[in-house]
Formats: structure tokens, C-alpha cells, sequence
């Protein structure tokens, strides 16, 4: 038996930070991970995703290299091997980088196994039992695999392993609509696939408002993805063949490759959680309170596997509250923060917030702001004029509930919107706001000027 002041299981983006920081209080830290580090933002999420997506874009952008006056020698082709090692120097340079860091802390002690609770305070890893009074479970969520027909008998990609594709297939045939599927879409598309996505519901991304949802199908068929939209899958065959059920009524499509994108999971079903009575849901995901305690004491909760939040800056700030409310007697919580995210197609969409049904459906009386990027002088200017500006407002008390930015640099621009949100400070404050021109963000008190009740 090993004695540790604190176990932290899993190196996502939450784990390493807390280590990190219970070591230079003195703690002596055991931090285990049983597979690569960096968890999923390093290796399968954030950073080989992105990379694809510059891929990407550099190669639309060639082809539109006409538009601009710019002349190319030849047609654009794509070279998926050399696409594929420029993701893998990245991600390697990440995830060995924290792993060498997490080596050379004092204080740190880093096992490379599979951790498994034997008790509440209590974990064996490495060939042997370590205690500690303080147990941190930080260890992600994986891409759920939906119970469709066949599908065992046929070989298919998730986002975990779409990312080591080193070949563009020929048709990429894509089960379900929303931001994992719709990034590896256009991803694929802009690679030269094509691609169908099949979506159950009635629109894709179906968490955000209508108007949202319709700018970025269009924008994605524009480019020559077929959407499917309220179509069921009900089977896959060899082949790929998929079967499809809609109110068109029952049809077959044919691919080359299967990208299921249909959720995620938590990696909570083989830690031995049943040892210690640290109470989950129905999905497996770890219940915690405002402070990321579980319903046994000395066991944390960090990340994705909460529920809490399914993004790397969540995570983050989930490490942010535990050293906050733990170790400097603060009073940090999960609910101070506000829901933020980005979907990284071109143009990304960048979210704050509230939209405009959760807004109107938890009562606020809300004035709704809305401007077409085609307006906008920068992106006329860089020739990506696609997307829309929306921002919802209280009428009650003039504090901003929400926004989404569609359009060319939305992914950056919503910080400005959410930094606003969380000073709590009434929306003329930022209509007041004097920016750069030329830019999108110069918008926003244009936007705010054209408020209308709804």
C-alpha cells in the first residue's frame, strides 16, 4: 500500500493542472493514465480536428483562389498522407510535452496503467494499491455507439479514429447532424469526398435557434454536402450500405467509409465507481454538486465525465474551481459560468449563452438583434459573406442572455459579447463601444442598435 496526500485518474484537461497545483502546495500527487495524454482535446477532440480543419480551409481556399485575382498552376489536390503527419507532429508535440512536464514536477508521481477504485479512498494501478484521502477523477467520455442493425458486421469510424485516416474516401457517409458530424463533413468535403450526412431530427444542430441551424445546412450544401434531414437510420450493411427511414419513405445509401457521430459517453464503467458509492446517472456520468464533489466524500469529479460541461475550457475551469473552493478558500462554483462554445466549420459559429428559445422558454421578456454577414464590411471585403448575427437581450434589464456569430471570425468575436455577459453589464455599455475598423466585431453595436421586441 502507497500512501499519496491525492490520486488524480486521467490526464485530460482538468487532471495535469491539478496535479500541477496540489504539488506546489507541497502534496505529494500519484497521476495515473492508462492510455495516451492529453485525453481527448490532445488526441482525437480540439487539436488534430482543427488541424484537419486548416487542411481544410487552405485547400478551399485555392480553389477559390480565382476570386482574388490569384492565379494557380494546375488543379488542387490533396495530399492526405502529408495532411495526416502535419495533424500527428502537432498532437504529439502537445501530448508529449504534458507528459514530460507531468514527469518533472516534484512531487509527482505518474503511473501509466489502468486505474480501478478498490475502495472510496483506495485505487490500484501499476501493480499496486495506493490510498489517498482526496480522490480525483478526471477520466473523459468516448463516442457512443448507436444500436443500429448490423452495424457490428460492417467496419465504421468515430471521431476518435476518423482522425488517423490517411486516405480521403471516395463517400463519406455521416450518422448524425451535429457538431462532431458536421465539422468532419466539411472536413471530407473540402478533401474531395462526398458526403451525406443523415440527421433523425428535423434540422441539424438542433440545440440552437432555427434561423441558426437553416444558415448552416446552407452553408454546408452550398458546398455540395447532401443533408438528410429527419431520416432514421435503421440498418448498415456491407458495402457501406445504409438503410434509411423518413417520411420519403425507405431508402438505400451507398458509401465507401461510416462515420457514426451520434454522441458521447463517459468513460465511468470500468473505474469500479461500484466500490465506493459514488452515485451516477442513468447515462454513467458522475454526479456532482456545485464544487465538483460526488456524493462520497474525498472524491472529486473533473470534466466530461461530470456532465457538466463536454468542452476543454469546462474542463478547465472545473480544475479552476476545485483549486479555488479547495485549497484558496474561495467560492467558485459551476453555475457562475455562462454555456460558451464554438462549431469550427467555415465559417465557425461562435455561441454565449442563451439562444432565443431557451431564453423566451425560461420567461425573460428578450429583445432580439439580427444582422446578415453580407453586411458586413470585413467580410465582404475577404470575400466570406456566409452566416448570420444574432443576439438576444432582456428587455427587463438590459443584460445580454445570449448570442450566436455565423460567419467569418464568429469563433473569436463572441468573446467580446461573452466578456460583456459576464460583467452583467447592460447591452448600451457595449453599443457604446468604439472598435476597429475594418472588422466583425465593429458590428456588435450595430447589431445591438437594431433590437426589436418579439
Amino acid at each position: 500500500m502507497t500512501e499519496y496526500d491525492a490520486i488524480v485518474i486521467g490526464t485530460g484537461q482538468a487532471g495535469p493542472s491539478l496535479a500541477r497545483r496540489l504539488a506546489k502546495d507541497g502534496q505529494r500527487v500519484a497521476i495515473i493514465e492508462r492510455a495516451r495524454f492529453g485525453g481527448t482535446c490532445v488526441n482525437t477532440g480540439c487539436t488534430p480536428t482543427k488541424a484537419l480543419v486548416a487542411s481544410a480551409y487552405a485547400a478551399h481556399l485555392a480553389r477559390r483562389a480565382s476570386d482574388y485575382g490569384v492565379t494557380i498552376g494546375g488543379a488542387v489536390s490533396i495530399d492526405m498522407q502529408r495532411v495526416k503527419a502535419r495533424k500527428d507532429a502537432i498532437v504529439a508535440s502537445s501530448r508529449d510535452g504534458l507528459e514530460a512536464s507531468l514527469r518533472r514536477t516534484k512531487g509527482i508521481i505518474v503511473v501509466q496503467d489502468h486505474g480501478r477504485f478498490v475502495s472510496a479512498g483506495e485505487v490500484v494501478a501499476g501493480g499496486e494499491t495506493m490510498r489517498a484521502p482526496r480522490v480525483f477523477i478526471n477520466v473523459g467520455g468516448r463516442p457512443a455507439i448507436p444500436p443500429i442493425l448490423g452495424l457490428d458486421t460492417v467496419p465504421y469510424l468515430t471521431s476518435s479514429t476518423i482522425v488517423d485516416l490517411d486516405t480521403i474516401p471516395s463517400h463519406l457517409v455521416i450518422i448524425g447532424g451535429s457538431y462532431v458530424g458536421l465539422e468532419f463533413a466539411q472536413i471530407y468535403r473540402r478533401f474531395g469526398s462526398a458526403v451525406t450526412v443523415i440527421e433523425a431530427g428535423p434540422r441539424l444542430i438542433g440545440r440552437e435557434d432555427t434561423e441558426i441551424s437553416d444558415a448552416v445546412r446552407e452553408i454546408l450544401e452550398a458546398e455540395g454536402i447532401e443533408v438528410r434531414l429527419g431520416t432514421k437510420t435503421t440498418a448498415v450493411a456491407a458495402g457501406i450500405e445504409v438503410s434509411v427511414e423518413s417520411a420519403a419513405g425507405i431508402a438505400s445509401i451507398s458509401g465507401s467509409h461510416l462515420l457514426l457521430a451520434a454522441g458521447r459517453r463517459p468513460n465511468t464503467d470500468d473505474l469500479g465507481l461500484e466500490t465506493t458509492g459514488v452515485a451516477v446517472n442513468s447515462h454513467g456520468y458522475i454526479q456532482v454538486d456545485d464544487a465538483l464533489r460526488t456524493s462520497v466524500p474525498g472524491i472529486w469529479a473533473i470534466g466530461e465525465c461530470n456532465g457538466r460541461g463536454a468542452f476543454t475550457h469546462t474542463a478547465y475551469n472545473d480544475y479552476e474551481i476545485v483549486a479555488d473552493t479547495l485549497l484558496d478558500g474561495g467560492s467558485r462554483r459551476v453555475t457562475d459560468r455562462i454555456v460558451a462554445y464554438a462549431l469550427f466549420t467555415d465559417p465557425p459559429l461562435g455561441r454565449a449563452g442563451m439562444t432565443e428559445h431557451e431564453a423566451v422558454a425560461a420567461g425573460h421578456k428578450v429583445l432580439v438583434g439580427r444582422l446578415e454577414m453580407a453586411n458586413v464590411s470585413r467580410a465582404i471585403e475577404k470575400g466570406e459573406t456566409a452566416g448570420v448575427m444574432k443576439i438576444v437581450v432582456s428587455a427587463d434589464t438590459q443584460e445580454i442572455l445570449g448570442a450566436a456569430i455565423l460567419g467569418v471570425g464568429g469563433d473569436e468575436v463572441v468573446h467580446g459579447i461573452l466578456d460583456m455577459m459576464y460583467a452583467k453589464a447592460p447591452y448600451p455599455v457595449l453599443q457604446r463601444v468604439v472598435d476597429i475598423h475594418p472588422t466583425v466585431s465593429e458590428f456588435i453595436p450595430v447589431l445591438l442598435g437594431g433590437l426589436r421586441a418579439v
